[in-house]
């Protein structure tokens, strides 16, 4: 969750940092620091607080041709100058940054101490880094290569770090274990990072470190091998990333969120384009590499995922189980790997993930794949480790997603479940006519998705009139159950309003109590055959001086509500998709009245490669 950069090159190094780090800073902002070698010793110079800090300390040229870089979302250790990476083993030979958590931290920090180190930061990093300064400094010296190794072998946990040594400072070491690291090359000049979004402006040939890989990485060259302590050569062929630096700049807007929010409509295009068949009433998903036999047998389909993920898998388990008629659920990854799940032969198991390289949803991966279990993923990064461990799957299309809160990328992935129900349904017994009738509507949701943006500045002003409320319900029923999650965890993350999600019958199972005139409630109401019980709800809701507002595509009664976010009219089954969005413009207008910073909520960061 946090940011690397690093460069060994012919130009100064610490531009190229600072502005990697930049891009870097959705994944953490807490500090942020670099190191570069210098006459003598190392320079070092870090901050809590934002990249911007950082560069504000920079007084003069470093000349330096190498270095790495880290903005940092804090695990061990509060936010705090002592904590920012890099790190240093007590002699200064060392510099070191690290994404990841080294889970036996405690005891290796003990072990140290007690030989005489002494520690300057409360973060599991810096053990690290002691453990290869002391293994530089014994009389038989390994190489900076071989003393990674060594140190990594004596280390629980995830990682990925590169390291820098003082006295050979014409090159770098990487090293992977579940933290993602990309290596960026160009002529003359390498670059290592977390993300390939720090890379784009320099290069679009990149190469993919795997779990258990380290790399040493020169100005002109690089070489890759396993981690272990008798090594092998790992051949690396470079890949071309399709980026360019300005798909990760704002243009015009404000803010990434409202930027990603805004793209939608011509996100949702890419998705569909290519994929829907009007010939045979379905979809195609070359990726999925499934003949019609093979997804005819299949009797279960299991999404997992993480937050918005988790979300947009329950969205498709109620496509997949009203367009193919077969059971479908979604369970969130975090807890998949730990309950011993059963995996089933004839289950298709789905692993959803924006950025790619979710941990939680990572290790889910591995342990079905390890149990034989049959794996799609996803994703909406190339090259991702989810995307490499799953080996076939739906790629979203979304483009680069900067915000911590997921907007495009959602949306995308309940529209390719969507796909992944009607390809289903289609084998199956989902008749043409209807197959037909779920490809028309998935070719209307760009076009209405723009519409419902058209309407911004209506929610705007229904979200100014709630912003002052302190805590609110979203409830919704079947397809609107997930809207309803979805909706609320936009609210708490980036305005902080505590927000709570429940099945609409479930109210008055014990929450209807804290309805009063302080509580209001969203509710998701589709004109469907429920509409009679979501008014009922309302009714509920109202006769307890309750505010309700209403996300509908129906014609409620007159003042039966407080304010209406309206949605236009597609299939039912596709409602829940369109519903989402003035969720999103809701949480967005109902922040920025109260100041917050949009694209940064606190205590979060975008990709979550920790558990």
């Amino acid at each position: 969750m946090c940011g690397i950069v690093g460069y060994v090159g012919k130009r100064p190094a610490a531009p190229i940092l600072v502005e990697g780090l930049h891009r870097l800073e959705y994944r953490g902002y807490d500090s942020a620091g670099l190191a570069t070698p210098e006459a003598g010793g190392l320079r070092v110079i870090k901050t809590e607080g934002r990249v911007q800090q950082l560069r504000n300390l920079i007084k003069e040229e470093i000349p330096a041709a190498v270095g790495i870089a880290h903005t940092r979302w804090a695990t061990h250790g509060e936010p705090s100058d002592a904590n920012a990476h890099p790190h240093l083993d007590s002699a200064g030979r060392i510099a070191l940054v690290h994404n990841g958590i080294i889970e036996n931290s405690d005891r290796l920090r003990a072990q140290l101490t007690a030989e005489g180190v002494s520690f300057a930061s409360e973060t599991d990093t810096e053990a690290l880094a002691h453990l290869i300064g002391r293994l530089m400094a014994a009389e038989d010296a390994p190489s900076l290569e071989e003393a990674v190794r060594a140190a990594l072998s004596r280390v629980e946990g995830t990682y990925g770090i590169v390291v820098l040594d003082r006295d050979n400072p014409d090159h770098l070491v990487v090293a992977r274990n579940g933290s993602p690291i990309v290596l960026g090359i160009g002529e003359g000049e390498m670059f290592v990072a977390s993300d390939v979004a720090a890379l784009v402006r320099h290069t679009q040939q990149v190469v993919y470190l795997d779990d258990g890989e380290l790399a040493v990485v020169r100005s002109d060259e690089f070489h890759t091998s396993t981690l272990a302590v008798e090594a092998s050569p790992v051949v690396k062929s470079p890949t071309t990333v399709d980026l360019v630096a300005d798909d990760y700049e704002l243009g015009g807007s404000t803010d990434f969120m409202s930027k990603e929010i805004h793209e939608q409509p011509t996100a949702l295009a890419r998705a569909l384009s290519g994929r829907l068949n009007e010939r045979f009433a379905t979809a195609h998903l070359g990726g999925i590499n499934m003949e019609p036999r093979e997804l005819r047998a299949i009797r279960r389909v299991k999404f997992l995922g993480c937050g918005s993920s988790y979300y947009a898998g329950q969205m498709g388990a109620q496509l997949v189980e009203e367009l193919a008629r077969i059971p479908a659920d979604a369970e969130p990854a975090s807890e998949f790997r730990y309950r011993n799940p059963v995996v089933e032969a004839d289950t298709l198991y789905v692993a959803l993930s924006q950025s790619g390289e979710t941990l939680d949803t990572l290790a889910a991966a591995q342990e079905l794949k390890r149990k034989g279990g049959q794996l799609l993923g996803v994703v909406n990064v190339v090259g991702s480790a989810i995307a490499r461990e799953c080996g076939s799957g739906i790629f979203l299309h979304a483009g680069p997603e900067v915000s911590v809160a997921s907007t495009k990328a959602l949306t995308n992935t309940a529209t390719s479940l969507a796909m992944l129900g009607l390809l289903l349904g289609r084998v199956r017994d989902l008749s043409t006519a209807d197959g037909k009738r779920i490809v028309a509507g998935l070719r209307r949701l760009p076009e209405q998705v723009a519409e419902i943006l058209a309407q911004e500045q209506a929610v705007a002003q229904v979200a100014a009139r709630f912003a002052d409320t302190r805590s609110m319900f979203f409830v919704g029923r079947v397809r609107g159950w997930p809207v309803a999650r979805e909706g609320a965890q936009k609210l708490k993350e980036i305005s902080y309003v505590h927000a709570e999600a429940y099945q609409a019958s479930e109210l008055k199972h014990g929450p209807l109590a804290l309805i009063d005139n302080t509580m209001p409630t969203v509710i998701v109401v589709p004109d469907d055959e429920l509409l009679s019980k979501n008014i009922g709800t309302i009714e509920e809701i109202k006769a307890r001086s309750g505010a309700v507002i209403a996300v509908t595509n129906a014609e409620l009664p007159a003042g039966l509500v407080d304010a209406e976010l309206r949605v236009p009219r597609n299939e039912t089954e596709l409602d829940p998709i369109l519903f989402t969005i003035p969720l999103q413009l809701f949480a967005y207008h109902l922040a920025a009245k109260l100041g917050r910073d949009i694209d940064r909520p606190r205590n979060l960061a975008k990709s979550v490669t920790v558990e």
